[in-house]
Parts: C-alpha cells; sequence; structure tokens
C-alpha cells in the first residue's frame, strides 16, 4: 500500500532528488498544482495567470518512511520565510505550500510548522501555507528527473542560493 504527498518549494527540478534519494519513496513526479486551469503547461504556469504552483507528488510507503519525515525533509529544502518564490525563482508559481491530502496529513504539517516556529531558527516570520490538495498535473516529460537528464543545467539552479541557503540554516543537522 502507498500514499501520497504533494509539496511546492521552488522549482520543481530542484525538489525531485532530496525526496527520491530516501528509502521507501516509489515515485517522483513534478507537476502544477493549486491553480484553476485544467491540464496546465510549463507556459500557462510561468505566465502567473493559472495559479498554479511548481510542485512535486511523492509517492511513498508508509512502512519504510512516513509523512512526518517527508515535511521535515521539505522544511530543509525551502526558504519558510519567503512567500513568494524561492531563492533565484520568484513569482506566484514557486511560493511554498504543503499540500494536504487528508486532515491527518493536515494535522502533520501543522504541528511540523508550529514546531519550526517555535524553534526559532528563523528570525522572519514562516509562511509557508498549508493548503487542501486540489488536481495535480504532471509536467512535461523533459522536466521529469531534470537532475539526472540535465546535471549541469541543475547544478546551477540549485547553486542560484537555495544550496547555500540549506548549508547555512541546516548545517548542524
Amino acid at each position: 500500500m502507498s500514499e501520497k504527498a504533494i509539496f511546492s518549494g521552488g522549482c520543481f527540478w530542484c525538489m525531485v532528488e532530496p525526496f527520491e534519494e530516501q528509502p521507501g519513496i516509489l515515485n517522483v513526479v513534478s507537476g502544477y498544482t493549486g491553480g484553476h486551469t485544467k491540464n496546465p503547461t510549463y507556459e500557462d504556469v510561468v505566465s502567473e495567470t493559472t495559479g498554479h504552483t511548481e510542485a512535486v507528488e511523492i509517492t511513498f510507503d508508509p512502512n519504510q518512511i512516513n509523512y512526518s519525515q517527508l515535511v521535515d525533509i521539505y522544511w530543509r529544502q525551502t526558504d519558510p520565510t519567503d512567500a513568494m518564490g524561492q531563492f533565484q525563482d520568484r513569482g506566484e508559481s514557486y511560493r511554498p505550500v504543503i499540500y494536504t491530502l487528508s486532515d491527518d496529513q493536515r494535522k502533520v504539517a501543522e504541528v511540523s510548522k508550529q514546531a519550526l516556529i517555535d524553534s526559532h531558527r528563523f528570525k522572519e516570520p514562516i509562511v509557508t501555507s498549508i493548503e487542501d490538495a486540489s488536481p495535480f498535473y504532471a509536467a512535461e516529460d523533459y522536466h521529469q528527473e531534470f537532475y539526472k537528464k540535465n546535471p549541469r543545467r541543475f547544478a546551477i539552479e540549485e547553486n542560484g542560493g537555495r544550496q547555500q541557503f540549506k548549508e547555512s540554516v541546516w548545517k548542524s543537522e
């Protein structure tokens, strides 16, 4: 039996590998969610007219990795204090969101967010939103597993501030 989780944290290219390398992850798909247009394309989403965010849909085996662990991994990939993008990626389609697929996922996400707030790790407010999931649309094939298909371009994206941020904020863990 598998379960799904959906996270938005800036460019979906940079959100795949950190999850895909974990035991118990069955599949990670780059795509779009949270908007009002059916079957959006990449061009639609980056036009900032559909309301979608770039996101990853993770299929996981809850006997090997639980949702709480996925949320912890998510926090370590994003800047939860930046509501309008992530690192070099700016705009509504790059905003950080934890999309929940059940009441249990919402409770886990809310408890985790409160724990992050209470940790005082960040001076600025935690603005990552927690929203009910809406239809998820897989992105075009060339976006899937981008880090494997285009390692040089992926490295450029990852070095657009994300990697440095992760190292500076989470270096002690």
